[in-house]
């Protein structure tokens, strides 16, 4: 064996040991903080990454490719194209579906139904390509697009609908697929939050022309940084793979055929597309590589936190609600959603400043109702009717870190946090108070 190779073994095995024996701080109930998330990478992902980079084998190659056959074989369809991002992915996917080369392409001012309730990168890509976004209203048991209310938003100049499985909650994608199949339109899943949910037996990101997936670091397979775009399509499969890098010909499976036909070209550097540089690199998909081994094991445990909390919340049903796994599906619970109702002899931010206060950290519904944003008012969008649920949640939920790093003590110290703040007010008459005017569509979303 070589003296490199020998330098190799030993630098594996102190990866390996430094993991093992790195001292784990015991949990002190009150003091240690509980973030919104903990990275979920050990050894093998460290190990992974730095063979990659003692090969100086770096940029996308091999590892990314395998990464991509292992996800699109677990969400259960012929691609996935890995990116640097999620939000990348969702940039690509609304280029590749407003590129020439696409069937009946997407085209200036044609609109994309998408949910008020996201984030900011679901919406945003829909401006880049000078579509306009069409904000519609969501669910309250759900957070997840209201389908009557896409049903009000088609007009002739809708082309699209951009699910959101918010929060690992997975949309009713059967309905929504019958009403796109109704008015021919496409359908992009943001499944970035949704790795793993289910709807019957399909994968959520398995039901649309293409779906998106993130992996940073807060998500259910994290690359610290990463995104995938998946679909079944083989020609928007393609697209993606030339979008993704320059218009190159490099990854495209007829990029022989392609060379033959512009042989006064170096073929190492034909470009056939416009394209961006959202390549991911070795070092993300050797992260990923490991962390598909431990999906299953992460979702479990997420989903056994978010029965516990639920559970332990019951009593006090008439002042937080929270989502329960709907029957035929499996919620992926990115993080522990509550919202207050509007009856509490408290507020949201009293709540929310006493869970802070105990290290509970917490955070917004992503970007609340986006049509709130300012940044948003810069460009052409429309709203379908005033978003009462949207603005309600905006004003009254938010969700705390819902993780593999979550164990017993944590889990119970979370609990006390919340229950702790309840009982304060035992014995409060909870009389219905006024919602500033909202009129909030109630659905049976109730703990």
């Amino acid at each position: 064996m070589s003296d490199s190779a020998d330098i190799a073994r030993d630098i594996r095995e102190l990866v390996r040991r430094y993991f093992q024996e790195e001292p784990s701080p015991p949990f002190i109930e009150g003091e240690t903080p509980i973030p919104l998330n903990v990275p979920s990478f050990g050894w093998e992902e460290v190990w992974e990454a730095m063979d990659s980079m003692l090969s100086r084998q770096v940029t996308m190659g091999d590892k990314v490719r395998r990464f991509e056959e292992m996800f699109a074989d677990y969400v259960g369809v012929r691609h996935a194209v890995m990116v640097n991002s999620g939000s990348s992915a969702n940039l690509l996917a609304l280029s590749v579906l407003s590129n020439p080369l696409a069937p009946r392409p997407l085209r200036p001012g044609d609109e994309v139904i998408t949910p008020a309730v996201t984030w900011a990168t679901t919406v945003f890509p829909i401006i880049n390509i000078g579509a306009v976004p069409v904000l519609v209203d969501v669910e309250l048991d759900t957070f997840c697009l209201d389908l009557n209310e896409v049903e009000r938003a088609i007009t002739p100049r809708t082309r699209a609908i951009m699910p959101v499985h918010l929060l690992g909650n997975p949309c009713h994608m059967s309905r929504l697929m019958e009403i796109a199949r109704r008015h021919d339109l496409l359908v992009i899943e943001d499944t970035c939050e949704a790795h793993g949910a289910t709807i019957g037996d399909r994968k959520a990101g398995s039901f649309g022309d293409l779906a998106t997936f993130s992996f940073f670091l807060t998500h259910h397979v994290s690359t610290v940084e990463g995104g995938m775009l998946v679909t079944d399509d083989d020609q928007l499969a393609e697209l993606a793979r030339a979008l993704r890098a320059f218009g190159w010909v490099r990854d495209l499976a007829d990029r022989d055929a392609i060379a033959a036909r512009h042989a006064g070209i170096d073929p190492r550097f034909l470009f056939v597309n416009i394209g961006y540089n959202l390549k991911p690199t070795e070092l993300q998909a050797a992260f990923g590589i490991h962390q598909m081994g431990r999906l299953e094991e992460f979702i479990e445990g997420r989903r056994a936190n978010a029965r516990h909390w639920t559970e332990a919340l019951r009593p006090y049903r008439d002042w937080l609600w929270a989502h329960e796994e709907r029957e035929g599906t499996r919620h992926v619970s990115f993080g522990y959603q509550v919202t207050v109702d509007p009856a509490a002899p408290f507020e949201r931010s009293e709540l929310v400043a006493s869970l802070e206060e105990w290290g509970l950290e917490t955070r917004p519904i992503m970007a609340g109702n986006i049509a709130e944003q300012p940044g948003l008012q810069r460009f052409p969008y429309r709203t379908v009717g005033d978003l009462p649920n949207a603005r309600f949640i905006h004003s009254n939920a938010f969700f705390f870190g819902n993780h593999q790093g979550i164990g017993e003590r944590e889990r119970m110290a979370a609990q006390h946090y919340l229950l702790e703040f309840l009982d304060r007010y035992r014995g409060v008459a909870s009389a219905a108070s006024p919602n500033g005017g909202q009129e909030v569509r109630m659905r049976d979303g109730a703990l």
